[in-house]
């Protein structure tokens, strides 16, 4: 089973992470939420507490396939801010490892110059700080071992995104029909 990790922090847009982590959990691959803040409560950017599975500092990245990072602010601001998961975002790109974000939280890739010669996209607006990136205005851009996605009303094709990288188009299709989805 593929294993992903989703980082919140204070912050965090909650419909872009919650969204990802149920559709990643009805679909059998695993998800675990991690706090970068110290504890394990983590409130969103409008005031929605959610209580992460793991903290940082004690989570395990061996068997993590892919790094996610939702938007919100400040959250992504403050996933910027945090040097280690930075150093493990680097190393995870380095190792070809896969990678995803969504709203603003792209423009952390985009800072650390993993977007160069890349397609991604972004939330309006946060478009400066994709450096080197080819940016589209698609709903969600896949480019690589990179994914990225727009915004909130993009939650969900951007979860279905993640799902199709692990267990193909034909699951995708399956999950967008079982939760009523239509693009």
């Amino acid at each position: 089973m593929a294993n992903t990790a989703i980082f919140l922090a204070n912050g965090f847009e909650e419909i872009e992470a919650l969204t990802v982590v149920d559709i990643l959990r009805r679909a059998q691959i695993g998800i675990t939420t991690v706090s970068i803040t110290g504890s394990k409560s983590v409130e969103g950017s409008h005031g929605i507490k959610v209580e992460a599975d793991e903290i940082f500092d004690n989570y395990e990245f061996g068997n993590t396939d892919m790094i996610i990072l939702p938007g919100g602010m400040p959250g992504t601001k403050n996933l910027d801010a945090c040097v280690p998961l930075k150093n493990k975002i680097e190393e995870f790109n380095n190792s070809g490892k896969m990678l995803a974000a969504i709203c603003a939280a792209p423009t952390v890739y985009g800072k650390m110059g993993l977007l160069n010669g890349k397609r991604a996209c972004c939330y309006p607006g946060c478009e400066g700080d994709l450096l080197g990136a080819s940016v589209t205005t698609d709903p969600v851009t896949k480019d690589g071992n990179i994914i990225t996605s727009r915004g909130m009303g993009t939650a969900i094709e951007f979860a279905l995104a993640i799902l199709e990288n692990f267990k193909g188009k034909e699951a995708a299709q399956q999950m967008a029909k079982a939760i009523v989805y239509e693009a």
